[in-house]
């Protein structure tokens, strides 16, 4: 039995903040394609769980393994669809700073998370915090 979308990124997202790697493993289809926005080196579309782990274990190295899901507020659902407002905290070395609130859309079937698409509310910062 499916344990429905919402759970399904609710259980996500909640492993993501706890730092729990087996249960995000879990979440991501093998064939997952995530889309990240912008214009720097983790922007693009990545097209397996494999490249989604690389994408964040760079972002990590970058922030010192300061990047953090500090808040998921909003959850709406349309069918396997899930939307998020969540917000992200990173501090650089340098004192560079990344606050920012993303809306993610994720896509779910048989208890998988198949396709994430992430918008950001401020492209530019993001884009600063991650250079090319």
């Amino acid at each position: 039995m499916e344990k429905g979308a919402a759970k399904v990124v609710s259980d996500f997202l909640t492993a993501v903040k706890k730092g729990d790697n087996a249960t995000v493993a879990a979440s991501l289809h093998p064939n997952v394609e995530w889309n990240q926005p912008g214009n720097n080196r983790f922007s693009g579309t990545k097209k397996s769980s494999t490249e989604v782990f690389q994408m964040v274990g760079g972002m990590l190295e970058v922030s010192a393994h300061t990047l953090e899901l500090t808040d998921v507020t909003v959850t709406a659902v349309n069918g396997n669809t899930v939307a998020c407002l969540v917000h992200w905290k990173a501090v650089k070395p340098t004192g560079a700073v990344l606050d920012v609130d993303n809306i993610d859309v994720y896509s779910v079937e048989n208890d998988q998370i198949v396709n994430a698409k992430v918008y950001s509310a401020d492209l530019a910062q993001e884009d600063g915090f991650w250079q090319r």
